[in-house]
Order: C-alpha cells, then structure tokens, then sequence
C-alpha cells in the first residue's frame, strides 16, 4: 500500500456530518498518514481545532479567512482568528485571492491576505495558499515578503508551464494538485512532468469537492488521493511507491515534521 499525506480537506464540513468517522477510516486503509483540515472563516477556524482534538496525530488544524469570506467586517473577524494562532496549528489557511465571481471586496481582500501572510512571517507557520483568477495580484504581494516567507501550498494547481514557473519562483512553496489531474481533458499530466520537479508537489483532495476520476461528480473523500497519486505517477514515468516517497517528503519539509512520515514507528517532533 501506497503512503500519502491529503494536504488539504474540509472534513469538517456538514457534507461529512453523517459518516465523518468512516470517512477518516476509510482513509487510513487507503494509506493517508495525516489529514490537514483548512479553514474559511471564523466558526470553521474554532470547529476545526475542536475536531482535530478528537483525531489526534492524524487530523491536523488551519486557521485563516478564505478570500471569499472576505465581507465588510473583515477586520474584526481577523481579530478574532488571531487570537486562535496560538493555538497547536500546522498552517495559516485557507488565505489567499479569489476574484473568480466577483471583485467587490477586492481592496479588502488584498489586505486580508496581506495581513495573514504577515501572521505567517511572524509565526514561521506556512501558509495555504487559496487563488483563483488573481495570480498576478497574488505574485506582485507576495514578493514584498518574499525573503521572509517560511513557505507553503500553492493549493488547487491547475495552470501551465508559465504559471507553475512563476509559482516556483518562491523556493519554499510547492504546489498542491487533486482530482483534477485525473480528468480526462486535463492538461496538468504534461505541464507537471515538464514543470514541476518532484520536490516542488504534495498531493490534496480539497474534499468534499473536485473528486478524481473514477469519482468524479460524487462527494470527494481523502482516500481518493490513491487515485491522485496513481495517475500522477503515471505522469512523471515513476512508480507510486517514488511518488509518495518524494510527496511524503516534500509534506515533511514544508510543515516542519520530522520523519513524520517515512516509518510506521515514527512520531513527530
């Protein structure tokens, strides 16, 4: 059995409401090693360290405001995710630049995002990065930082070569990829193989959404990052036991655990 890591899923969501404890079964008899749970907004930030409490050593927490939770009020609801930082989370997320439906609060969202990129800078907690119709704005502020950052997830890659590039530009970060390298009009098989070396990608499910193919329009679930891992394997000529040694790595490297991951008796430092 293969070992991965789903770095990114909203287990906590209501979609997993009835079945959650069999979801997160069922991913451990797939080989998942850890789940990391994002956030959105404030009551999915206090929600998530309370269900991770109950998962120990395999659920862990984010906290953050997704930039489609930005409304007027941004501030204040910052105030009150801060004061969960110090709190035992792996990462500050989900965060980041969304300007897919609209660009009303696009001010706002800017300095949300650039406020929680400072919390990460100031806390040396890597960042999840949220982006979606807004890479430019996205590179222009995180270069302000760039020296600073500690690193992170370019979560949801979908783009080509050139975006990918300029995304690796940040040599902390690696891009986060999910069902949609499995679907059949996907162009990411031959941008991740040409792109994106080994050391620069961890896989994620974003559950309950974008389920890979044979799935795909059903409810996603973390253990079918197996077939995320499969077809990227696939993609870059190698076997999935590489894949997941090298995913599994690149995990360890970004979040700050040590040897978390490459035996059954290890443990986190």
């Amino acid at each position: 059995m293969v070992r991965f890591v789903d770095t990114h899923a909203h287990i906590d969501g209501e979609e997993f409401n009835a079945d959650r404890a069999e979801v997160i079964a069922r991913a451990q008899e797939a080989g998942a090693q850890a789940i990391f749970v994002p956030a959105i907004d404030l009551p999915s930030s206090q929600r998530i360290l309370s269900l991770c409490q109950q998962f120990p050593d395999f659920l862990y927490p984010m906290v953050g405001l997704h930039p489609e939770e930005v409304q007027a009020d941004y501030k204040e609801v910052l105030a009150a995710i801060k004061k969960l930082i110090p709190s035992p989370i792996i990462a500050i997320g989900e965060v980041g630049l969304d300007y897919y439906w609209s660009r009303e609060f696009e001010r706002e969202q800017l300095d949300a995002f650039e406020k929680q990129v400072e919390w990460s800078i100031e806390t040396r907690l890597p960042l999840m990065i949220h982006c979606r119709k807004a890479q430019n704005e996205m590179v222009r502020l995180l270069r302000h930082y760039e020296k600073e950052l500690p690193g992170g997830v370019f979560h949801c890659f979908t783009g080509n070569e050139k975006e990918a590039a300029e995304l690796l530009q940040f040599d902390r970060f690696v891009l986060g990829v999910g069902g949609v390298l499995t679907f059949k009009k996907s162009h990411l098989p031959e941008v991740l193989s040409a792109a994106v070396p080994l050391n620069r990608i961890v896989l994620e499910t974003d559950s309950p959404y974008m389920a890979p193919v044979p799935y795909r329009g059903q409810r996603n679930e973390p253990a079918y990052v197996a077939e995320v891992l499969r077809k990227m394997a696939e993609s870059y000529g190698i076997t999935p036991d590489e894949l997941s040694k090298h995913t599994c790595q690149n995990v360890e490297r970004v979040f700050g655990f040590t040897s978390f991951f490459s035996s059954p008796s290890s443990s986190q430092s």
